[in-house]
């Protein structure tokens, strides 16, 4: 049986409500009754109960950590990270997988029914609207990899999509290739066409440049895999600037099991730097995205948020960085 609150109170010599208090941020007790109730507790072996202490404070902790692309593996490097982060802080994750879901006002049913305190909206291809639809309904909410505004409607922390886009034009460029390929993410999502706008935007500017463009139907090994598959069907470009790294590494399967290799035959650059592009038997030149410092950034924000809810909505932005290794030729 679980030892009771009753029990401890009795143990220590106070009240139960001298006991509850202990455990309950904020409430008033003296040092010397808490020294006796933690004592009694430590005795006892006395754990207090999270979903009773909700009812008394009227907050649950639990921040709803939600996305919709379960199978890209750099969101279990993300989902590790913000559980971990979380849980540090006191505050309790709740995952809740939002593949193929289109209608924000079903996902605010849900995540209301928990009585989140919070929300992480953790995607960079979910509507906006996913994370407008929380803060219109006053809970706390912040998109994390979300599109990047200067007077955003909710908080917002990630990268500047567009800045990454000339990024990887720029270094295709620098190499000497002469006939380009943009191959993008779903066409719908935000971050696809941030990446594209800032690609033709150098790309337009350069001169004697052949440029091609296509895209893959996700973000994903097999989207990846089978959009490069149609592109060595026709003329091929030289190199690719590829959607992110998972699609990278379906390309670059594509590539291998067509005969052909990379650099050699095709270069590829990615986006994320998560940890399978440094597999030696991948070894993916790649744009790093601080994957840390995003996740960071948003949990701190979310608890600013849950202490001040009329907080101004805020937009952090990260800077990204080109990761040499060996899928493009050498400058």
């Amino acid at each position: 049986m679980a030892v009771t609150l009753k029990e401890v109170a009795e143990r220590a010599g106070v009240s139960r409500s001298a006991v509850s208090r202990t455990y309950t941020d904020g409430a008033s007790v003296s040092p010397k009754t808490r020294k006796k109730v933690e004592k009694a507790a430590k005795e006892l072996g006395y754990s207090p109960n999270a979903l009773a202490s909700s009812l008394t404070t009227g907050r649950t902790k639990l921040i709803g950590l939600i996305s919709n692309n379960f199978h890209n593996p750099l969101f279990l490097e993300v989902f590790d990270l913000f559980t971990r982060r979380l849980q540090e802080k006191g505050l309790r994750p709740l995952l809740v997988n939002l593949t193929d879901e289109t209608d924000p006002e079903n996902s605010l049913r849900m995540l209301k029914q928990y009585s989140v305190d919070g929300v992480i909206v953790a995607s960079s291809t979910l509507s906006p609207e996913f994370a407008k639809a929380f803060h219109d309904a006053k809970i706390p909410v912040v998109h994390s990899f979300g599109r990047f505004a200067s007077a955003p409607d909710v908080h917002v922390v990630g990268v500047d999509n567009v800045e990454c886009g000339r990024m990887a034009a720029r270094t295709l460029l620098a190499r000497g290739y002469k006939h380009i390929g943009f191959l993008g993410g779903p066409k719908g999502a935000t971050s696809t066409v941030d990446r594209r706008a800032g690609f033709m935007e150098v790309m337009g500017q350069a001169k004697g440049i052949k440029v091609k463009e296509s895209n893959a139907a996700a973000y994903s090994f097999e989207a990846g895999r089978t959009a490069m598959l149609k592109e060595l069907k026709g003329t091929y470009a030289e190199a690719y600037f590829c959607g992110d790294d998972v699609m990278s590494i379906g390309a670059l399967s594509a590539i291998n099991s067509s005969g052909l290799s990379a650099p050699k035959d095709i270069g590829i650059i990615g986006l994320n730097d998560m940890e399978m592009a440094k597999w030696e038997n991948i070894d993916l030149t790649t744009i790093r995205q601080p994957i840390k410092q995003i996740v960071d950034s948003s949990v701190e924000l979310v608890m600013a948020a849950l202490e001040d809810s009329n907080r101004h909505p805020e937009a952090r932005l990260f800077s990204c960085q080109v990761i040499e290794r060996g899928t493009l030729r050498p400058l």
